[in-house]
């Protein structure tokens, strides 16, 4: 047996170090590597002498039965987790701080609990009463949930052995967690990693459903070991401003389900509130043609949501530098085509400051948001409006050409069952639908002539 040595384990990124360094080498955080139990290192071959049991290998042709889901009770809740919670799964919830998660799944809780389900709620982050407070707040103060503050794994995991295998245990929030049998303390690397692989242990063997709580970095990602997003079977983002009151929950990873799939919440006094129609949501308050509006057909996961692009141009005097400023997309693809549109359109806005918003707060990484963006951009420099009750989508490559993207004909349906009556896209994919016009654009010079030249 070899000595043991000693580590540094950074608590950003969960990389391993041997000696200790003001800066991690491999995430660039400063001041995350802590020392942790030392491990004893063995060798890499396995003694074979004892024998081992034998693998059992199946056919790629065996009937496999789709595993059984549990309403939640919340239509846009079991959207979002591809139709239900799947018994013996494990899903790690991330979010900022005061986004509404705890909330969120508390109304979850009730309703399961509500409809005949045994449901356990651990909070390590807030007293009992505290989490009684929220609950007559959200009017869910007769919901027969089991509610206890802890944050010893073996004590919950003793306590549950004892008791009815509940359909949901929420833990809120995984960092808080410790187990005993693993030194450093809450929160750290190892410690997240031993308690999430119990917890995750006993949802395999019992059959019930656990939810992890999890903390986010400062940059959105969830905090921890990556491997903890590895060992789950969903994880899922709670997102939104908290200065807006929609929020999206979002699943990033789901072996159950759609990968990109969201349901919409409205945060109002009695709670989280669902939006069955989001489109209506992001476009509410929309007047007349302004210049620098255009609306996008988003599609996220299987579901389109229309969405409003907004932008402004404002000229400067000579030699002043131009500034950019965006807000729900991607900082490089606005500087890429604004390059496109001065390259291939003739279009000035080197002597301009650009502003770009997506309404409602709202997040966008769908490269179809291209000829959107273009389309408003073009508006506001040329401060001509859009026509009314228009839509825009397509991709545009750095040669100025109108791309074709994905599930074309959803996009196109969901804007004429909002009451459009014009769409503009790329010429390949287009579906025919009834009371829309749609106008195909082969190159990006195409949109220019079309807003300018727009009666």
């Amino acid at each position: 047996m070899a000595k043991p040595k000693r580590r540094y384990v950074c608590q950003a990124c969960g990389s391993v170090q041997p000696r200790w360094q003001g800066q991690c080498p491999d995430c660039a955080e400063w001041n995350t590597l802590a020392e942790e139990a030392p491990e004893t290192i063995f060798s890499a071959k396995h003694d074979l002498s004892s024998g081992g049991r034998q693998v059992q290998f199946v056919a790629l042709d065996r009937p496999v039965k789709l595993p059984d889901r549990r309403k939640t009770g919340m239509a846009e809740f079991d959207r979002a987790l591809g139709g239900g919670l799947v018994a013996g799964s494990a899903i790690l919830m991330g979010g900022d701080p005061g986004i509404g998660k705890s909330t969120l799944l508390l109304q979850a809780a009730a309703s399961i609990a509500n409809a005949g389900g045994h449901t356990v709620y651990i909070s390590g982050e807030e007293a009992s009463d505290q989490v009684r407070l929220r609950a007559e707040r959200l009017g869910l103060g007769k919901a027969p949930i089991r509610l206890a503050s802890a944050t010893s794994v073996r004590d919950i995991l003793t306590t549950l052995g004892g008791m009815e295998t509940p359909a949901l245990l929420v833990i809120d929030s995984i960092q808080t967690m410790h187990s005993d049998q693993i030194e450093g303390a809450p929160g750290t690397v190892s410690q997240v990693r031993g308690c999430a692989f119990e917890l995750i242990r006993y949802a395999k063997e019992t059959g019930a459903a656990v939810v992890l709580v999890g903390h986010v970095t400062k940059d959105g990602s969830i905090a921890g070991p990556r491997v903890l997003e590895h060992m789950v079977d969903v994880v899922m983002a709670f997102e939104g401003e908290r200065s807006h009151q929609y929020r999206i929950l979002r699943a990033l990873k789901n072996r159950f389900g759609a990968v990109d799939e969201i349901g919409v919440f409205a945060m109002a006094g009695a709670g989280l509130e669902e939006v069955s129609n989001p489109s209506l949501l992001f476009l509410s308050g929309r007047g007349e043609p302004v210049p620098g509006s255009a609306v996008f057909p988003a599609l996220e996961g299987t579901r389109p949501v229309l969405v409003e692009i907004q932008a402004l141009t404002v000229r400067l005097a000579s030699g002043a530098t131009p500034r950019r400023a965006v807000v729900g997309w991607d900082s490089g693809r606005l500087a890429m085509l604004l390059a496109v549109l001065e390259a291939r359109c003739g279009l000035n806005f080197s002597t301009a400051e650009v502003y770009l918003n997506v309404a409602g707060g709202y997040r966008l990484t769908d490269p179809a948001a291209d000829l959107a963006v273009a389309a408003a951009l073009v508006s506001a420099l040329a401060d001509r409006p859009l026509l009314e009750g228009s839509a825009w989508f397509g991709e545009i490559s750095l040669a100025g050409e109108v791309r074709p993207v994905a599930h074309a004909g959803i996009r196109l349906k969901e804007a004429a069952k909002l009451g459009f009556t014009r769409a503009c896209g790329p010429e390949a994919g287009a579906e025919k639908v009834p009371g829309l016009r749609y106008d195909a654009l082969k190159l990006l010079p195409n949109l220019v002539d079309r807003i300018v030249g727009a009666s």
